[in-house]
Parts: structure tokens; C-alpha cells; sequence
């Protein structure tokens, strides 16, 4: 499904993303997506960055294809930001920062380039007021789920209808076209409504309205009521937008040539199939040390195989974002915890080939963070979830994945906010071994097909993809 052949006019569209590499790769493997649909568009990717480009980033741009060109703005120094403030504070207002170099990039590209539309991310839509500025159609692209963009939309008027924190707020939260929410599980930028975090999340959320759409990165058979609600808030809302196109999803494939990989795919390959839970907390979570310890000792307690990624510990969630730590990882783990796991258990440190590890026949399960690039990757292989969410929307997407689509089960936490290593153990095993876990496969498996089926050259999020392309080519038409 091209939208024209190799002679037609070149359409170019400029992409800002934010300083995290979640992000990064996700707007990356869209815009891949995107020219591989349209044949005929130039992309220019725009990376803001604090103190240097992330390195994973610079692996993934190495197999661009021609049409996709990239740009590193100058560095924000990270000893200029606040120093306590949470990792997304800090990576927000970078991006804030570079608001300038931004403006500049688009002006020299406009100055030799037919720019016609810029997209950005969700946390850098303040480009949308350059876009304006310069008369180029607007998106915003989310690495989000349908749900966790519903619930940002909704972000302006819940903070009109609920005067407490909305921890504290009694009854259920209902967005159009989202499962039930208790206010706990909003994102945690929600979660202070006097802090930094806040205000800039909800002067993000107000701003949405001035774009022309929305990109999500998710399919509709995952949420058919998300999108259907999404459609109608636009409709409604928005004078000037043109839809919501849920084109996912996108998610990083290939395999990694890291010698931590190969040792970890070696082991795997001695296990039974579907009989190794994978762990981790994804590129930017951190747990306690005492959490660590709860965690470590329910997965010994739980008798099943597992594959740690395990990451020095750390007060703040997601304390591997801007900054990770440069302690060995494995030295915070339980005593003796190595020798008594010893060839049931694979312990790595701070990286592993996600997606060749939830590929592999061995891998039955996936303790995860919840953030959506993990969900995704582990809804396409097939695997089931334990859903263990950190911060950002990852509660958010924890209640679609546990109590909307019930592919994952999530365990109780105790009044201080650490899960106990009787509640880990229980909770493994009704996942790997259990009747509820039985159930959990075969409703991944189901939508893992799905979408499959949706990345198809005749599927619903490369419909998508060709209208939000062709949608551009006509607003443009009548500029």
C-alpha cells in the first residue's frame, strides 16, 4: 500500500522527540513505518539531548534508510537543570530549553526544504507553537496507549472536576472509552497536584488541542473503545484536527551483536520451552534496595526459572533515566542469592536483548514495568505479563493490561509500597504454572495474532499510516 510511485513530489515533515531513549526508538521505528508506506516522504528526525546523544540511540540510527535524515540539537547541560527534580522534570524542561535550536533547525530546513507538517512528542509539544509560527500542519505523536492518551486528554477537565489529590479520590475515574480507573492509578506526574511535574504535564495536556492529530502507537483490536472515544473527542473539540491514526505496533526488531546478549540467549537455549519468566524494569526503572531484596527472594521462593536484568538500586523510580548508576548491579542482590538459584536462575547487569529474550521458545513470561514499548513487545511475541508498574502512565497501562485486555496479573502491594516476597512468589506461579496464567496465554496469543494482522500491507495500522500520509498531502493542498 504506497501512496505514490517513485516519481511523485517529495513530501518532506520534520520530528521532534525528547531525551529518552523509549521514546527515541519508538518515534524512530514510526517514521521507519511511515516512509516505507510513502515512498516519497523525507523525514528529519530532531533529538534534543542532555550532555551528549544516548548511545543506544546512536546504535539505533545506524540503519536509517536514505529518506530519514537526523539531528542532534546542542547538548542541555545536565548540572543546569534542578538537581532533585524527578528524571522526567528534568528531561521536560531540557526539551524546554531547546525550544531555540529547534526553532533554528526548522528554519534552516525551511530555507532549503518544502517543509509541510512537524510531529512531535507528546513532551515536546511546544514545538506546536513553531509550527504555527511557521505555518506547518501539527501532530503529536504518543509512544503511548490509546487509554494513557485518553486519560492526558482528559487531563484539563479532571483537574476542573476533582479538588483532591486524586490518590485520595473514593470513587472509580471514568474516562470515555477506558476501563475504569482509580485515581492512585492515573500517571504519577498526577500524582502532586502543587508540583513542577504537574504543571508541566498539564500545560502539555491543554496544548494538545492546537494540533491537526494524533499518532498512537497501538492497534485497534487492542482498543477498539479507546480509539472510537479518541475519534469523537476530536470531532467535538477540535476545530482543526484531522483524527487519530493508531498506527503500532511499533516496536524495535533485529538482533543485537552485545556479547551480555549472546550469553543470555545461550542459556536460554538449555531451558524447556515457556519455562523461563523474563525480568526487567526496562531503560529507565530502578527499584529500592529493600524492594530488590523483596524481589529477589520471591523469585528463589518461587521455584520457577527466570532471567534477572537487575540494575543498582535507587530512591527514585526512575533513577536510570538520566543518569544510571555505575556500582556493579549484582552486588546489591540478597546474599548467598547467586549460589542458591545457581542454573535455575540467569542474572544479567542493566541491559539484555529484550526482544530476542521475548522471542525465544524458552521465555513463558515477562515481569514487567508496564511502559508500553515493553507491553507492545510482549503482546507481538505472544508472552504474558506480570504487570509491575513504576511511574509515567505505567499504572495507567498496568489496569488496561490486568483488568481491560487480561493478559497480565498484577501483586498486591503493602501499605509502605513494597511487594512482599510471598505475594512476588504467589503471584510468578499463577502466571507460569497456574490455571489464570493458562488463561493469560491464550488471550495474548489471540492478540498477538491480531496484531500481527494490523501490520499487514492491508492491516489497520497501515490503513492508518496511509491516511495520516495522505491526509498531510491534502491539508497541505489547501494551505
Amino acid at each position: 500500500m504506497n501512496s505514490r510511485d517513485s516519481m511523485a513530489k517529495t513530501t518532506h515533515i520534520a520530528v521532534v522527540s525528547i531525551p529518552a531513549f523509549s521514546h527515541q526508538a519508538s518515534i524512530v521505528e514510526f517514521c521507519k513505518r511511515l516512509v516505507h508506506v510513502h515512498h516519497h516522504f523525507q523525514v528529519t528526525c530532531i533529538f534534543p539531548t542532555i550532555d551528549a546523544p544516548l548511545p543506544a540511540t546512536l546504535t539505533l540510527l545506524k540503519s536509517l534508510p536514505s529518506n530519514i535524515n537526523y539531528s542532534f540539537l546542542p547538548p542541555i547541560n545536565k548540572r543546569d537543570l534542578p538537581q532533585d527534580a524527578l528524571s522526567a522534570v528534568q528531561i521536560q524542561l531540557a526539551v524546554s530549553q531547546s525550544m531555540p535550536s529547534i526553532q533554528h533547525v526548522l528554519r534552516s530546513l525551511l530555507s532549503t526544504t518544502p517543509l509541510v507538517a512537524l510531529i512531535a512528542d507528546l513532551f515536546a509539544n511546544e514545538a506546536l507553537e513553531i509550527a504555527k509560527e511557521f505555518k506547518l500542519l501539527s501532530y503529536v505523536y504518543f509512544p503511548h496507549s490509546a487509554m494513557a492518551v485518553s486519560v492526558l486528554l482528559h487531563l484539563p477537565s479532571l483537574h476542573q472536576q476533582v479538588s483532591c489529590e486524586y490518590r485520595d479520590h473514593k470513587e472509580a475515574i471514568n474516562i470515555p472509552g477506558c476501563v475504569p480507573i482509580q485515581g492512585r492509578d492515573l500517571p504519577s506526574h498526577f500524582q502532586d497536584r502543587s508540583s513542577l511535574a504537574y504543571k508541566l504535564i498539564l500545560d502539555r495536556c491543554k496544548r494538545l488541542s492546537h494540533a491537526h492529530g494524533f499518532i498512537v502507537n497501538s492497534f485497534s483490536k487492542i482498543e477498539e473503545s479507546s480509539e472510537r472515544a479518541l475519534q469523537e473527542h476530536n470531532r467535538v473539540s477540535s476545530s482543526n484536527s484531522s483524527g487519530v491514526y493508531l498506527i503500532g505496533p511499533n516496536v524495535q526488531t533485529g538482533s543485537s551483536n552485545d556479547p551480555k546478549g549472546s550469553e543470555c540467549l545461550k542459556w536460554l537455549e538449555n531451558q524447556e520451552a515457556k519455562s523461563v519468566l523474563y525480568v526487567s524494569f526496562g531503560s529507565g526503572g530502578t527499584l529500592s534496595q529493600q524492594q530488590m531484596n523483596e524481589l529477589g527472594f520471591g523469585l528463589e521462593l518461587s521455584g520457577e526459572k527466570f532471567l534477572w536484568v537487575v540494575r543498582a538500586p535507587s530512591d527514585s523510580a526512575d533513577g536510570a533515566y538520566v543518569g544510571a548508576s555505575n556500582d556493579d548491579p549484582l552486588q546489591f542482590l540478597p546474599n548467598g542469592f547467586l549460589e542458591r538459584t545457581k542454573g535455575r536462575g540467569f542474572v544479567v547487569g542493566s541491559w539484555a536483548p529484550q526482544t530476542e529474550i521475548l522471542g525465544h521458545v524458552s521465555t513463558g513470561g515477562f515481569l514487567t514495568h508496564c511502559g508500553w514499548n515493553s507491553a507492545l513487545e510482549s503482546i507481538v511475541q505472544g508472552v504474558p505479563m506480570v504487570a509491575w508498574p513504576l511511574f509515567a502512565e505505567q499504572r495507567t497501562n498496568a489496569v488496561l493490561l490486568t483488568e481491560g485486555v487480561k493478559v497480565a496479573l498484577r501483586p498486591k502491594f503493602n501499605d509502605s509500597g513494597i511487594a512482599e516476597r510471598e505475594e512476588i512468589a504467589e503471584v510468578i506461579k499463577g502466571l507460569m504454572v497456574g490455571e489464570q496464567g493458562r488463561l493469560i496465554r491464550g488471550r495474548i496469543e489471540k492478540l498477538r495474532d491480531a496484531a500481527a494482522e494490523a501490520l499487514k500491507e492491508h492491516g489497520s495500522s497501515t490503513r492508518a499510516l496511509y491516511q495520516f500520509g495522505t491526509q498531510i498531502e491534502r491539508l497541505e493542498g489547501q494551505s
